[in-house]
């Protein structure tokens, strides 16, 4: 009975979401529990999505809505940056090739502000993270890119800014790459976590020498197989992975 009690435990804590290279899991570190999607890049239909010519697409449903007429819907997203109070982001952002805000590489407020900061860049096959002043330097033709901040992670070492046992501690939401573009994983916090932990988790358990921090506090994610509908107001950018209409269900 113990046994069978165990393997329920672990069946729940992990579970793939119905879509090629994507799947998702539960895990814990450092006593913080995480829900954490891991994604190729060369196969999964990436995306960032803002808005469209109603305006802020702002909640998973209006993505969904726009995306029925492609025949397609979304098998996971979460926001996808910091965003002004009119919800435009914050630094760089770049849809569909378009960019429509520009790169901020100077020093500014709050945790967009703690530098370095980076930028999410999806090309085609691979996705990375990386450093604003190294991106303006190499300017990568990115199809979708989204600017945050702090790094979490830069090239395997954690910010410099980051205090361990720091008392600032907020569910959380970042996205790690690794060194060749092919590995992409989404983490959001399922309990408060301070920025050292946060980055220590893509670091030392993920493996990932690069990791961005998109956002706190209003942090949320979609996973429709697992029944998971975060909600609240609306945000700015978003990721998401779209599936073919239909295939993101359990």
């Amino acid at each position: 009975m113990r046994q069978l009690a165990s393997l329920l435990t672990l069946a729940l804590s992990f579970f793939a979401v119905p879509v090629q290279a994507l799947e998702c899991q539960r895990l814990s570190y450092l006593e913080t529990p995480y829900t954490i999607c891991e994604a190729d890049p060369a196969a999964a239909d990436l995306r960032l999505f803002h808005s469209d010519d109603r305006g802020l697409l702002g909640h998973y449903a209006r993505i969904n809505q726009l995306l029925e007429g492609e025949g397609r819907e979304l098998s996971f997203a979460m926001n996808g940056g910091m965003y002004h109070s009119d919800r435009s982001p914050v630094g760089l952002y770049i849809e569909e090739g378009v960019e429509k805000t520009p790169l901020l590489t100077g020093a500014s407020k709050g945790n967009f502000g703690l530098l370095p900061n980076g930028v999410f860049c999806l090309r085609d096959g691979r996705a990375d993270v990386i450093e604003s002043r190294a991106f303006a330097a190499a300017r990568p033709d990115c199809r979708f890119a989204t600017q945050s901040g702090p790094m979490l992670v830069i090239d395997g070492a954690l910010h410099p800014r980051f205090i361990p046992g720091g008392t600032s501690r907020h569910i959380r939401n970042g996205v790690g790459t690794s060194a060749d573009g092919r590995r992409v994983v989404f983490a959001i916090s399922d309990a408060r976590v301070n920025f050292h932990d946060f980055g220590r988790l893509f670091r030392d358990h993920l493996k990932l020498p690069n990791a961005l921090f998109l956002d706190g506090k209003v942090s949320r994610v979609f996973i429709p197989a697992e029944g998971r509908r975060d909600i609240g107001f609306p945000v700015g950018p978003m990721i998401g992975v779209t599936v073919p209409l239909g295939s993101a269900r359990n």
